[in-house]
């Protein structure tokens, strides 16, 4: 499906996803936002895709709302819909919840500036990796805002609650190589080739056998709000259910034949 402000790849089983407005370092507007929420989707009805990259086009991975239409008190050019005003999510809402709900790991690959809704989308991924030279904040506090896209509930679940205060409050910059140090992105990686390296890493989740994948998902998205004893019955009963899948006869297989896998989602 053709979208008009984002561009869609495949390679080796892995979906690229590029926010496309790099004169704007892609910030959101509704169009954007909605392309990438339909996008997303797409990606995760596809046979042929085991992972999902979320990155931007230019120097940018995406820099927030776009304000241009809210400047001076400017009203919107487009009248609201009567299911966008009954829509209690809005996009902002809906963009996190589309990532959290994929059967598929959602990796974001920050590639340059994600300030606002921007962090907020590389916080609903499932991973995040980052550019040597991109820089990420959460600029609500610069314009008089509070967090929206699921940032103040994720960014403490990631960082701890005094250090998602401070990044709130004081809206800072946060470099990549402080990101990794706090863990809020898994690796760093050059500049220079950081698009290669970040295919290449969603490409390792991609060979993994998607049912196993689909299940660990979902074990860490239900952790946060289940207790123990619970969860330990959940992981038994998934994996029990693996067990009977052709996935596991297949790695059982290759790991006594000192092969590797060949999965099929079955």
């Amino acid at each position: 499906m053709p979208y008009e402000t984002v561009l869609v790849e495949d390679r080796d089983r892995v979906r690229t996803i590029t926010l496309n407005r790099p004169e704007k370092l892609n910030a959101l507007t509704d169009q954007l936002a909605n392309d990438m929420i339909a996008a997303i989707e797409e990606a995760d009805r596809a046979d042929e895709v085991n992972a999902i990259v979320i990155t931007g086009a230019g120097r940018g991975f995406c820099a927030g709302l776009d304000l241009t239409q809210r400047l001076n008190g400017a009203a919107p050019t487009v009248e609201p819909t009567r299911w966008e005003r009954l829509d209690d999510l809005g996009w902002v809402g809906r963009q996190a919840l589309v990532m959290a709900g994929a059967s598929k790991p959602v990796v974001a690959a920050i590639n340059g500036a994600a300030a606002g809704a921007g962090l907020s989308i590389a916080l609903a991924a499932d991973v995040r990796v980052m550019a040597q030279g991109a820089r990420i904040t959460s600029g609500y506090a610069r314009r008089g805002l509070s967090p929206d896209g699921g940032m103040s509930w994720l960014l403490p679940r990631m960082v701890g609650s005094t250090r998602a205060a401070d990044l709130i409050f004081t809206a800072r910059d946060v470099n990549a190589d402080e990101a990794l140090a706090m863990g809020i992105v898994a690796a760093v990686y050059p500049d220079d080739d950081f698009r290669e390296q970040a295919q290449a890493y969603a490409a390792r989740l991609a060979a993994s056998a998607p049912v196993g994948m689909t299940n660990s998902k979902r074990l860490l998205a239900e952790a946060c709000r289940s207790d123990l004893t619970t969860h330990l019955k959940r992981e038994l009963t998934l994996i029990r259910r693996a067990f009977e899948t052709e996935d596991v006869r297949e790695g059982l297989r290759a790991f006594a034949e000192k092969r590797q896998p060949v999965f099929r989602g079955r």
